[in-house]
């Protein structure tokens, strides 16, 4: 999710979870080619296994882009055909590539080739464009792609809109269809279908676990941390152990002072751009409003990571105390009035 899935938010999701894979923000290519490549690529050892996300058309620019992935150690190289955003169609890519599925072949040709079979080279992309709701295009297309060798398909289930809708509309007004992914997968049983979209707790995830071969989320375990508390579990014993139960304080406690440990060590950019990430931390605990102010106060940035957390810690303790008597007094009164 770009500006939202950097280094920093990847390594507060990897104390969360060890064995899932993480992805980059989408990188175009050429910011890549023609930018800071150290900047968009460097990530922390702990990451792995983490996907590098590409925006881009040109085959020989990506598969330019798949050889510094393989040099820079990612574990995978991912296509993106499934952004809207106007910014990203007046560059040709995302969503509206899949009108062009034999470009996409020779794109994902042109990076396997550059890879060599060192690193899986995967699409991620809609259920279709526009209103039309064709399976028969979908399935198209990932039958012309998987003719390059592509083996995993990442797919949010969901048309992309290309006009009358913002990038945020389009994550929300085109209608779900998971079914569309669990026939895609019963059509290409050789191939790795993951579904995305949607996903707001453990329950749902659960839901599509047999039925595909994998389950992305993205924008709910970064407001919702806590949602991937129990994916490490799941991965080991079955859908199953997915758990919508809360983890509690102790857990969170614990994920706040590795991110502590980490805003410590840093030192190319100030602990803020980590801070940001961890502030759906504490969501749904007593306190937790006056916690995240502390850590958004501008004021703070001058103060190091340890002093601010014993400040934001004070304050949600007292929101806690604070709540703690509201609903005493609350209790006391509905006592009376029974009474």
């Amino acid at each position: 999710m770009m500006d939202w899935t950097d280094r920093h938010c990847r390594y507060l999701h990897r104390l969360i979870t060890r064995h899932t894979r993480l992805y980059t923000e989408m990188v175009t290519t050429g910011a890549l080619l023609h930018g800071d490549v150290p900047r968009h690529l460097d990530f922390n050892a702990e990451e792995h296994p983490l996907a590098l996300q590409l925006g881009g058309s040109e085959p020989d620019d990506l598969a330019a882009c798949a050889r510094l992935a393989l040099r820079w150690g990612y574990d995978e190289v991912n296509l993106n055909c499934g952004c809207p955003s106007p910014r990203v169609q007046r560059g040709a890519f995302g969503a509206c590539l899949m009108n062009e599925s034999t470009l996409v072949r020779d794109a994902v040709r042109a990076m396997r080739d550059a890879v060599g079979g060192a690193m899986p080279v995967t699409v991620k992309h809609r259920i279709g464009i526009g209103r039309t709701e064709s399976h028969g295009f979908v399935r198209d297309f990932i039958g012309t792609v998987a003719e390059a060798g592509c083996q995993v398909f990442i797919v949010h289930a969901r048309n992309a809109w290309l006009e009358g809708l913002s990038p945020k509309d389009n994550r929300e007004i085109p209608q779900l269809r998971y079914e569309v992914v669990s026939r895609l997968k019963r059509e290409f049983p050789a191939l790795t279908l993951v579904v995305n979209g949607g996903f707001k707790d453990n329950a749902a995830i659960a839901a599509q676990w047999p039925l595909v071969d994998g389950v992305m989320v993205g924008r709910q375990a970064y407001h919702e941390p806590a949602l991937m508390a129990c994916w490490d579990e799941a991965l080991a014993t079955g859908a199953a152990s997915l758990s919508d139960a809360d983890p509690g304080d102790d857990w969170r406690q614990q994920l706040e002072d590795g991110m502590v440990a980490y805003m410590q060590r840093l030192r190319d950019v100030p602990w803020t751009h980590a801070a940001r990430h961890m502030l759906g931390l504490w969501n749904g605990r007593p306190g937790a409003r006056r916690w995240r102010q502390v850590w958004s106060d501008h004021r703070m940035k001058s103060h190091a990571p340890l002093e601010v957390q014993r400040l934001a810690t004070a304050a949600r303790q007292q929101g806690a105390a604070a709540v703690g008597s509201t609903l005493a007094r609350e209790t006391d009164t509905l006592g009376a009035v029974g009474a």
